[in-house]
């Protein structure tokens, strides 16, 4: 993976995998998001890593929702609600 541009005004293979994981937590304005998406419709490399990281995250998700036992879950999730009525 180089600095590859793949249209004028795309965004360069370097700046999208650095800017990946703000990607993938929702960090970024819809403008970027849109740059990304498009150079990752673009880029068989970028799309691979994205892929790859998204089923990491997925994979990390799942182990630590068996591994935190029931009650813990129901605590944090009540925690969340009474954060979202203030």
């Amino acid at each position: 993976m180089g600095n590859n541009h793949h249209a004028k005004g795309s965004l360069e293979c370097q700046e999208v995998l650095a800017r990946l994981y703000s990607f993938l937590d929702g960090e970024l304005t819809d403008e970027r998001r849109q740059k990304i998406r498009l150079h990752l419709d673009d880029c068989s490399p970028c799309l691979e890593a994205y892929e790859f990281e998204t089923e990491l995250r997925q994979m990390v998700a799942n182990r630590l929702r068996d591994r935190v036992p029931e009650v813990l879950r129901v605590k944090i999730s009540q925690l969340i609600e009474m954060e979202r009525r203030i």
